[in-house]
Parts: C-alpha cells; structure tokens; sequence
C-alpha cells in the first residue's frame, strides 16, 4: 500500500477527503492529516509517506513553502495541490516544484480519481525502478569475480590501454595492483590437460578449476601479494607483488614449488609451471606473461611437471629444419616395403633434428607430423586400402597430433601409425589368393542382377582393378565378366523353367538391359535361344 498524508486548514475538506474517496481502491492508505503547513511537515518527517495532497493557502506555512520543503528532504515524494483560489501565481509555483497536479476546490470526485490513478501509476514505474536497481547491484555483486577474472586476463594480454581510468577500475574491483612496484608472473599449465579434462564430467570440471584456483590462490597469499585466475582451458596465471626482499627469486622459486607439489598431493595433477621475468610496472605485465607461457611451453623437450624460467632457457639460433620431399619419398618408400628397421631410422632423421631446434621445433614437428600423415594416406588410396575405418582413423590421428605436449610423444604416434600401415600392406601382400577369389565370388552372386562394374567389385574387395583381374585370371583360369556372364546364364536358365515369367523380365531380373543381346549371349552360352530353351524345359 501507498501511504497518503492530508494537509488543509479546513476539517471539513480533510474529513471529505478521507470520508469519501475509496482510496484503498488505488492501494493507498490514509496515514495522517494536518492543518496547517508546519505541522503537515512533522507529520510527513515522521510517517514519511508517499504522497501529500497538501492545500495551497493556510495560515501558517502555505502549501508552496512546504511542498519545497518536501521536496528538500523527501525528493521522491509526490505532491498533489487542492486550492479554492484560481490563483495564476499559485500555480506557477505549484508548477516550479514539480507537483503531481493541481486540483481545485470544490473537489470533483472523477477529476480526483484520475490525478490519484496518474500519481499511482509514477509511484508504481519508480517503483519498480528501484527494484530493477537493487537486482542490477546485487547481480553486479555476485558477478565481481567474474569481472575481477576479465580484467586481469585484459592486463596480460592488452597491459593499460587508459593509464588515466586504470585507479578507479582497481578501487571498483577492490584490486591493489599499484602502477609502480616489483612483479613477477607464472603460468601454470596442466600437464596432458585433454586426458585430465575428458575424464571428467562438466561438474568435475567446474569443481576442479576452482580447486586449482584456490590452491594457488592460498599458496600466493601464504608468500606475498597477488591474484590468480583460470586464463584458458587448463591454463592459470598467476600475478605476483613482491616487495624489495633480497631474496625474491628463491620466494619465487618457493611459490612455483608449493603450487606445483601440492596440486599433484591433493588433486594428483601434474603441472608445468613457467616464469616470466621480473618487472617494475603494471604496465609490463604482458611482457612477463608472455615470457611465462614459453617458459611453460617448453616441457615440449625439458619435460612435464617442472618449474622453467625464462632465464634459464638457451635462445639457440640454429637454423629452422626443413622437411624436403624427398625424406618424404624415402620414407613412403620404405613403408612400401614394410621396412620396419629402415622406416624407424628414416624417423631419426626427421625427429632428431626437430627436437634440437627449441625455438621452432616443437610446431615443425607437429606440421612435420601431419605431413607424413597425409602421404600415407595419399599411398592407401593409390594401393586402394583407404576404407572408412582407416578414414576415420586418421581423423582421429589429427585430433591426437593437435593434443601432444612433447616431441616424444608426436613421434611415437607417427611410428605407430606407419608401423600399422606397413603391416597392413605386408598382410595384403601375403594374403592368400583364394579369400580374395571367395569374396569376388560371393559379390558377383549376391549382386549380379545389377549393372555391376570391374570397378565396385576391386573397390569391395580393397584392390586396383587391374591387379584384381590379373589376380582372378591366374587363380580361375576366366576372366572376371566370363564368371560374371556364367552366372547370370545360370540364373536365367532358372527363371525361364517358370511359365509365369516373360522372356524380357528375365533379361532385366539378370542385370541385361538390352533383351536382343541378351538373347544372343544366351544362344552362345547355352546353344539355344531363351524361347526355345524354355520350349525345350516344357
């Protein structure tokens, strides 16, 4: 309910007002009256209502000096004015104040009605204005974190784009990163963070994110200043502020340590933690980060679940390896042979180099890796052996490639796969020829009511067309068509022993389009044309 207090110089017109208008219809209640001006302002200090329906001329205080009055304590109070004085000046000090609006005596009911449903309806919007702007100051609220978390992944990456805002958006996080002072960054990456991640429910997830965060969150705050927060996918850095201790690398050192020996106790994850350079301004905060994440992105060949400084790694300037296309050809050709021995030392020379280049090696190596790939796809098809499973395999190889942390392990997934191929060309090879005949036998019976071509039959049975005729000739003593025609004969032969079966639906039921050449390789197979056949059978 609304609350309304009345203020007129007149009982009668304060009775009528409250006697005779339905104000709990608007939802508003009558909560005191006055009759003059000073007393209706201690009134309305201590109800404080929402509205005041004061009128204009009173003895004391007039409706004029306390309606601004009101409106120098209460500025959201609404002010209606009742006057019997069309008075132009009174007006346009009611007018000055903001009033709601202006009524005049004798007070008509209607005219009433529709100055309180107006007054209702602005209590009503500012009403749920303010509503609006405590849940915006409580989602605000509840969204610091994630605010906090922006604006530090925008330091790293952007530094200070507007020195001259930069206090005040620190003072509304309730961060204290002075523009001036030692700081020092680490990344902390997980250690094989696909596998760890797709174990996981999206709820385990969450959970361990927060974990990590929190445990390196406490372990900072043990040692020094700072925030940590999750950058990416299996990613957290750490901001760190130091003050001129003498001894700020071995507390650096002891904080990497602690992170990195209490998530594998708790949480049994393995981290790789790398350190940027010591800085003395916010501003140069990219610059350390981008330091800690090569740092960190070096357990490629110093190995997982270190602690790598950017200090302590050798900027090399040996020159960029290169994969020709003739270490490709040599080793498809070895693949060829099912070379095991020579296709393991073809692999040195490729993954050898790669892994002494620290700057570039690790990124050539997984280009050098999806090359050899592609090649020995390009040979499965040649050899026509690239079926869906050995498609869908190499898809996933892609993905796996894409994940790898160390040169080791892109290497062994090349192997393996190589590996894999020269056993299946070697098993292809010493295969014996009968399956194969099997399985084209099996084809031409089960389909050969179809318009069946050499090239569906070698594709069924992973063969180039040429080597699949020559095969079956040697194995058969015919021809693939001359079986093929030899069992179509045989099942028209059939057909035709049925009355109910016309001459020209037995040509199309055996996979001839053209009746007439049907007929004719009929009479050369058989030594009779189909009617006469089927006379004969009759």
């Amino acid at each position: 309910m609304f609350r309304l207090v009345i203020v007129d110089d007149e009982p009668t017109v304060r009775h009528g007002l409250m006697s005779y208008f339905e104000w709990d219809k608007y939802g508003i209640e009558v909560v005191g009256e006055a009759d003059d001006g000073d007393v209706g302002l201690e009134v309305i200090e201590s109800l404080k209502p929402d509205i005041v329906l004061t009128d204009v001329r009173m003895p004391q205080m007039d409706g004029i000096r306390l309606s601004h009055a009101i409106k120098a304590r209460f500025p959201t109070m609404k002010i209606v004015f009742v006057s019997g004085h069309d008075d132009a000046d009174y007006l346009k000090s009611a007018l000055k104040v903001n009033a709601v609006d202006y009524i005049f005596k004798p007070v008509d009911r209607l005219e009433l009605a529709a100055v309180v449903e107006r007054v209702v309806s602005e209590l009503k919007e500012a009403e749920q204005e303010r509503t609006y702007i405590v849940d915006m100051q409580v989602k605000l609220t509840q969204s610091m974190p994630l605010l906090r978390e922006k604006f530090l992944m925008s330091l790293i990456r952007d530094g200070i784009p507007h020195p001259g805002r930069i206090k005040d958006r620190l003072d509304f996080l309730g961060l204290v990163l002075p523009s001036e002072a030692v700081y020092w960054t680490i990344v902390v990456k997980i250690d094989d963070s696909d596998q760890v991640v797709a174990t996981r429910t999206e709820r385990d997830q969450q959970l361990l994110s927060y974990s990590i965060l929190n445990i390196i969150q406490e372990i900072i705050g043990k040692y020094m200043q700072g925030y940590a927060f999750e950058n990416r996918n299996g990613e957290y850095v750490g901001i760190l502020r130091m003050g001129e201790e003498d001894n700020q690398e071995e507390m650096l050192l002891a904080v990497a340590e602690d992170i990195r020996d209490s998530l594998l106790k708790w949480l049994k994850i393995s981290v790789t933690i790398g350190v940027g350079e010591r800085i003395s301004e916010l501003a140069a905060l990219p610059q350390s980060y981008n330091q800690a994440q090569e740092a960190a992105d070096h357990r490629w060949y110093l190995g997982k679940n270190r602690i790598i400084s950017i200090d302590h790694l050798e900027h090399d300037n040996e020159s960029v390896y290169r994969f020709d296309a003739a270490q490709g050809e040599r080793i498809i050709s070895v693949v060829k042979s099912s070379d095991k021995t020579a296709l393991h030392a073809e692999l040195d020379e490729v993954f050898i180099p790669l892994s002494q280049n620290r700057r570039l090696g690790f990124s050539n190596g997984r280009n050098v890796s999806l090359q050899l790939i592609l090649l020995t796809s390009r040979l499965l098809q040649e050899l026509n052996m690239l079926g869906p499973d050995m498609e869908k395999k190499e898809r996933d190889l892609w993905e796996r490639i894409f994940k790898q942390e160390r040169m080791a392990d892109l290497r062994q997934i090349v192997e393996e796969h190589l590996l894999q191929v020269c056993e299946s060309i070697e098993e292809k090879r010493k295969g014996k020829p009968k399956n194969v005949i099997e399985r084209i036998h099996t084809l031409i019976e089960q389909r050969y009511a179809e318009n069946l071509q050499i090239g569906d039959i070698a594709k069924e049975v992973y063969l180039s067309s040429t080597y699949m005729c020559l095969l079956f000739k040697q194995e058969t003593g015919e021809t693939i068509n001359e079986f093929l025609t030899k069992v179509r004969i045989e099942k028209a032969k059939e057909l035709l022993s049925d009355p109910r079966n016309k001459f020209y639906e037995v040509c199309f039921l055996v996979g001839y389009s053209d009746p007439s050449y049907f007929s004719k390789l009929f009479k050369k197979y058989v030594g009779l044309t189909p009617s006469a056949y089927r006379d004969q059978m009759i």
